[in-house]
């Protein structure tokens, strides 16, 4: 399949339509990297994301089993006759596929406390896993299943259901899926999401978007509006469910973050160019300060313990 290039602004929903029925075949490295390409431009993240969107509320028509007449929006652009034409022919395509068992109401507020991890099976057959110190709340309907992240960190082993997608909020940004595996941290500096296997759309913000495949992670910096992506290994992506952090070079500031998770508010870095410092090395998520006290072995820092108990991280 050849790269889609929008002439005009009436291809991008026939080029939406393309490649929503593409990456539903498992489309090959090539492929993805051209839909990666072509998604990252915002108002084609915007058209596909309506694109599923009408899927799925022709999905949910398909389960009631009887005649329903969708909203109609008022359309904001004028829609070409080629992009309609597509979009149905697409539709079509889909309706031929088998369609998934409905996922059963449901509704659930989950808190874990310090070193209070927990392990849970969802009705839809999804295993979660929930890091210490994280709130959030789960969400199934008839149309979407929904896991909204307050705080702290989750791994999900998401039953594959085409017709009702899970979407992971945290915040304002949205991590959408259909059957997959990924991690999801949120923490006071960073919103970070790892993909073990699978396909990830990660939209942190209005104007970033990223498509994460397997051993892809991408980070959202709250601070500096940026989302950069990195290769990590298989063994890096949700470790700390074996209560060991494995890192590679990670910038200090990230790590800083992640440990917040474990000891909120107790650890503090100064500001300037110490948070671009590289570390690599392994953590045990029951003694998170063994690292902060070896810290200055590692880099060029220091660490002063302040007198409201915290800890500070100085350059040396």
């Amino acid at each position: 399949m050849t790269s889609f290039h929008a002439s005009a602004e009436d291809s991008i929903d026939a080029e939406a339509a393309h490649w929503f029925a593409r990456n539903r075949n498992q489309p090959d490295r090539q492929s993805r990297a051209q839909f990666s390409a072509w998604y990252a431009i915002p108002a084609h993240a915007k058209a596909y994301a309506a694109f599923e969107s009408l899927w799925g509320d022709l999905g949910e028509l398909r389960q009631l089993n009887k005649p329903r007449v969708l909203p109609v929006k008022p359309p904001v652009k004028r829609r070409s006759v080629l992009a309609l034409a597509t979009a149905a022919a697409v539709l079509c395509a889909v309706f031929a596929l088998n369609l998934g068992t409905p996922v059963a109401l449901h509704q659930q507020h989950i808190a874990t406390q310090a070193k209070g991890a927990r392990t849970l099976t969802l009705p839809d057959g999804s295993t979660l896993y929930v890091n210490a110190n994280t709130q959030l709340r789960i969400n199934f309907s008839a149309h979407q299943r929904d896991i909204f992240l307050d705080h702290g960190q989750l791994y999900i082993e998401v039953a594959a259901n085409k017709d009702q997608p899970l979407v992971v909020h945290a915040g304002d940004a949205r991590i959408r899926v259909v059957g997959t595996g990924f991690d999801v941290r949120r923490s006071p500096r960073q919103l970070v999401v790892s993909v073990a296997h699978g396909q990830v759309a990660f939209l942190p913000d209005a104007k970033h978007s990223a498509l994460l495949s397997a051993d892809q992670r991408a980070s959202y910096d709250y601070a500096r509006h940026v989302l950069s992506e990195q290769t990590l290994t298989s063994s890096e992506i949700a470790d700390w469910r074996g209560g060991h952090l494995t890192f590679r070079k990670r910038e200090l500031a990230s790590l800083i973050d992640e440990l917040d998770l474990y000891r909120p508010g107790v650890i503090e870095l100064a500001s300037g160019p110490l948070a671009r410092y590289k570390v690599s090395g392994n953590l045990d998520v029951n003694d998170p300060l063994a690292l902060v006290k070896a810290l200055p072995a590692l880099i060029p820092v220091k660490t002063v313990l302040l007198d409201n108990g915290k800890i500070r991280i100085e350059p040396r």
